[in-house]
């Protein structure tokens, strides 16, 4: 079983996001965000989101539903073998935080990616090819996580465009800047700022020479705002 209490104490596991961002920001429809995190129809959640209402989701929460979403987006999971896979994964997690977290666990970038897309193959019956094919998405995913001495995510880089393996980390989500809001890297600036310029009827380039950014820069913020959810 996946532990629910939270360490009160570590910001980056106190609720900070509500239902509705955390889909925002990962580009996901609310419902599925939902249903991830809090259950639906008797069925379990996937993660294990801090306790209170209305559901508020941890930093952490939010690196967990950025692996999940990038399984969905290349993959037609079954909710059900995902759900038996990640406890199979925290049952033999090696450290408390993982057991709590397995999805972003230190050991799932190396044994644990083929524990998992192993165990779901099993349960789906699909072959090697599969199971491989969900650890290369797995292990892009979580390279988007960096992470503190001991092995906790600190910052998520979040995907602003479809293709997974063609997305550049330059915009960074990171618990102590901005109040966890999404911000170009290495800058502090928020997206959303650059994202209401731009609305507003400010050219990419403009911007970009504003804040003395590369257009890149400019065009990954405003996505990470602007892009439709899936």
């Amino acid at each position: 079983m996946i532990e629910r209490r939270a360490r009160t104490d570590d910001p980056r596991e106190l609720p900070a996001y509500t239902i509705s961002e955390a889909a925002h920001y990962l580009s996901l429809p609310a419902a599925t965000i939902r249903y991830w995190s809090v259950g639906r129809d008797g069925h379990a959640p996937l993660i294990a989101a801090p306790e209170g209402s209305p559901t508020l989701l941890s930093f952490l929460n939010l690196a967990e539903l950025h692996v999940l979403a990038a399984i969905r987006r290349t993959h037609e999971v079954k909710m059900r073998s995902i759900r038996e896979a990640i406890r199979y994964l925290a049952e033999h997690a090696k450290r408390r935080a993982d057991k709590r977290h397995p999805l972003i666990g230190r050991d799932l970038e190396s044994d644990g990616l083929d524990l998992f897309s192993e165990r779901y193959g099993e349960l789906v019956n699909i072959g090697r090819a599969g199971q491989t094919a969900m650890r290369d998405v797995m292990s892009a995913a979580l390279r988007r996580i960096d992470r503190d001495p001991g092995g906790i995510p600190i910052k998520l880089y979040p995907f602003t465009r479809p293709a997974l393996d063609d997305a550049p980390s330059i915009v960074v989500i990171d618990p102590s800047l901005s109040a966890g809001r999404p911000v170009i890297a290495g800058t502090g600036l928020a997206t959303q700022v650059i994202a209401e310029r731009y609305k507003a009827g400010e050219s990419v380039q403009a911007l970009a020479e504003d804040y003395g950014l590369k257009d890149a820069e400019i065009d990954a913020a405003i996505r990470c705002e602007l892009l439709i959810a899936a």
